[in-house]
């Protein structure tokens, strides 16, 4: 079950840094509110995939789901619950703020990862 796998490794550290680059310098009304939650579901999926070789529709969902349940906290002020209002690193990892548009976010981006997974191994088939 844990293997690493390059390919998955290198699409992470490359997600990673678009996403530190759109935090740090885009400042726009779309890139930085849409794409980046957009982006951040596909780098979970692929920091899970660099480490453990499992299904992709079952990790999809895993990735799916650990989105939803922070975006979920979000709307209870979960982090002002746990005495974490005031961390930079928390109000960046669990967010401040609810938003549905966020979930429809991280549901496009899950069903980019299914949908170029099922062709990557249609291709692998033919």
């Amino acid at each position: 079950m844990i293997k690493f796998h390059r390919t998955y490794f290198v699409l992470a550290a490359l997600l990673f840094i678009t996403e530190a680059l759109i935090a740090l310098y885009l400042h726009d009304a779309w890139m930085r509110p849409y794409g980046g939650d957009y982006l951040v579901v596909i780098l979970l999926y692929c920091i899970a995939k660099s480490f453990f070789n499992t299904p992709a529709l079952p990790t999809a969902g895993y990735v799916l789901v650990v989105a939803y349940v922070i975006e979920i906290s979000q709307y209870f002020h979960f982090i002002n619950l746990i005495g974490l209002q005031n961390s930079h690193l928390a109000r960046i990892l669990l967010g401040t703020s609810f938003s549905f548009t966020d979930i429809l976010m991280y549901t496009l981006g899950i069903l980019t990862v299914i949908v170029m997974e099922n062709f990557i191994r249609c291709l692998k088939n033919f």
